[in-house]
């Protein structure tokens, strides 16, 4: 049996729009381009939305067929290579759901991530043990795994101090602190944690304090990427219990930026934000 394949990858995902682009641009429709690799035209579309890896000899049939030079074939090609190489995070495909392996590459190739995380402390920003207590509610009852999901989860905040790091820039509500995630002391350990992350230039965190009242927000935890690449809009990412959903909608993302920034306005400002943590902290 294949092996399921893991989630696009966002070189693929740049590539796939790049060739939707060269399509368009050269007046051909999806069955005039599946004409020339004598395929149906739901697998051009595939190619386009990332939905498959890239066949190199169909995708030099196309760059042939849309008018392409030979110079800039190569490059494609070259960058196609790339795409189809799984990322690092293929190690973890045993635990790593489909739906979820789009965000993680997602989230290391955005220039800039704002977030709101009204449940509990950011992933990219949580203490191994603190990271376990959360994980824990959905694998308890299958240790190695829950461990495979710690690690996965430590690997990702390597993206914080890379040299290209993104900016990080995240809004918790107070909930997140007050609630317990494991003993007094995981939760002290995790709040120093936080009070460390405001130092890392790369980093803005900000809290929404219970006296803030109702914000536009409060319906839920959500994630906004920004990319250096013209071919990918900012996406929105939100999470279910069961899957997640991603929106590039241009309407959808501008109401997602709108709340971000209503909440930026509301919460303790980031440069108070280590002395309310340090008063949270000495409550626990």
């Amino acid at each position: 049996m294949r092996e399921p394949r893991s989630g696009p990858t966002v070189g693929q995902i740049v590539l796939g729009r790049r060739l939707q682009h060269l399509r368009e641009t050269a007046g051909l429709t999806l069955n005039q381009a599946a004409e020339a690799l004598d395929v149906n035209a739901a697998t051009v579309r595939r190619m386009e939305k990332a939905e498959v890896g890239f066949k190199l000899l169909y995708v030099r049939t196309l760059l042939q067929t849309y008018g392409v030079g030979a110079d800039e074939s190569h490059a494609f090609i070259e960058l196609a290579k790339d795409a189809n190489q799984p990322g690092w995070w293929h190690q973890f495909r045993d635990v790593l759901p489909e739906w979820f392996s789009l965000y993680v590459s997602l989230e290391g190739a955005a220039t800039v991530i704002r977030a709101y995380e009204p449940h509990h402390v950011p992933g990219l920003l949580q203490t191994e043990d603190y990271a376990r207590a959360v994980l824990r509610l959905g694998f308890a009852h299958v240790p190695d795994e829950l461990e495979r999901h710690v690690a996965l989860r430590l690997e990702r905040q390597s993206l914080l101090t890379r040299q290209d790091a993104p900016h990080v820039w995240v809004v918790m509500d107070e909930t997140a602190l007050r609630r317990p995630a494991g003993t007094a002391d995981v939760m002290r350990a995790q709040v120093d944690r936080l009070i460390e992350a405001t130092q890392i230039p790369n980093v803005t965190l900000q809290v929404m304090p219970f006296a803030a009242g109702l914000h536009s927000a409060a319906f839920g935890p959500f994630h906004l990427f920004r990319f250096q690449e013209p071919e990918l809009p900012d996406i929105v990412y939100g999470e279910n219990l069961t899957g997640a959903v991603y929106l590039d909608d241009p309407v959808d993302v501008a109401a997602h930026r709108e709340a971000l920034d209503r909440l930026g306005a509301q919460a303790v400002p980031a440069d108070a934000t280590a002395a309310f943590l340090g008063g949270i902290r000495k409550e626990i």
